[in-house]
């Protein structure tokens, strides 16, 4: 069958000889379609080159079965986990997702956000920048009653509903992990302080080394960003004073990975001259040699969990309440900080 160029729901229609009703509900998968039919619609559908058109879509219905996707990174094995995760749920209930990509910028991340409202979503589910200070944006689309859900990464502002993970346990068990190794001397490489995460993992460091009776050295807590630049500044700025750790928990994967690069440049051994733990993992880390112990993210459930929210805001709007959800973590032990550590009598 030759495709037709600006294929519409008439042109399919007069080649069934089916009403554009029929067509469009078979399209959207509505139970009133015999499933025969629907296979047939979609199997033309595609022959002829039919593409949605969402702004046509979004002039006629209420709803669009589109969810915006805002995100500071996808080049990180967190968020593309979570990101794939999302698709899947959306396709499994007829949604599509529209994905943009903030690059750690809130003036992206703003002009984003307009671009999704104008494309009239059904509902938002975002995980904030590192500098994401400003809540007006999120005031902005509670007014407009536009659904939302935040992944991750929250705002303190308003009452919103969020999907996270048990930062706070989870970077205190890894902390009381290499305590109970031997450990006396630990560093946290942070994230910035303004967000979630990064507060969260910073005091679970905190209360595990207080709660063991363990000084906390402040020269020892690096506040940076999340990338493996941060991890290899951080370590470099330690090395040039000349006041190494013997542990480092690091905020995100990624930091621990610029660990390992600056700790090379150094000639220091992980595991033997400077052991490390960070939150998160990786599918990469088969790849690296000492392989890294983590806390690890159910990334897969974060992101389903993200979308049965929004969904439930999407269809009960008027009745909804926020609902703010923390999902377990694991210890996963591999090579890093493995084994007891052992103090030879000076």
């Amino acid at each position: 069958m030759a495709k037709i160029q600006n294929i519409t729901l008439n042109d399919i229609a007069k080649v069934l000889n089916v009403s554009k009703v029929t067509i469009s509900k078979a399209l959207r998968n509505h139970p009133d379609i015999s499933i025969r039919m629907k296979d047939l619609i979609k199997k033309t559908a595609i022959e002829m080159g039919y593409s949605p058109n969402f702004v046509a879509r979004n002039l006629s219905a209420k709803k669009t079965n589109t969810i915006g996707l805002v995100v500071p990174k996808i080049a990180h094995f967190f968020f593309g986990s979570v990101i794939e995760a999302i698709y899947d749920a959306a396709f499994e209930n007829n949604y599509e997702i529209i994905l943009t990509v903030t690059q750690e910028n809130q003036e992206k991340e703003n002009k984003y956000i307009q671009s999704l409202l104008s494309m009239r979503v059904d509902g938002i589910i975002i995980s904030i920048t590192q500098n994401t200070v400003d809540c007006s944006m999120f005031e902005s689309i509670r007014e407009k009653e536009v659904p939302i859900v935040f992944l991750d990464r929250v705002v303190e502002c308003g009452d919103f509903s969020c999907v996270t993970v048990e930062d706070y346990a989870g970077s205190y068990k890894a902390t009381e992990h290499a305590i109970k190794m031997g450990y006396t001397k630990l560093a946290h490489f942070a994230g910035p302080k303004e967000i979630n995460i990064s507060r969260e993992r910073y005091r679970g460091f905190v209360n595990a080394l207080t709660d063991n009776n363990i000084r906390v050295n402040e020269e020892w807590i690096i506040h940076g960003g999340y990338s493996d630049v941060d991890g290899y500044n951080a370590l470099m700025k330690l090395a040039e004073a000349g006041n190494l750790p013997e542990f480092i928990f690091t905020v995100t994967y990624p930091v621990a990975l610029g660990v390992y690069a600056a700790a090379q440049k150094l000639g220091l051994k992980i595991s033997q001259d400077i052991d490390v733990i960070c939150f998160g993992d990786s599918d990469v880390n088969r790849f690296i040699s000492p392989s890294l112990s983590c806390v690890y993210q159910p990334t897969e459930k974060l992101g389903r969990e993200a979308v049965k929210m929004i969904l439930e805001q999407i269809n009960n709007y008027e009745n909804y309440n926020p609902v703010k959800l923390e999902l377990p973590t694991d210890l996963v032990i591999r090579e890093t900080c493995s084994k007891k550590r052992i103090t030879v009598p000076g």
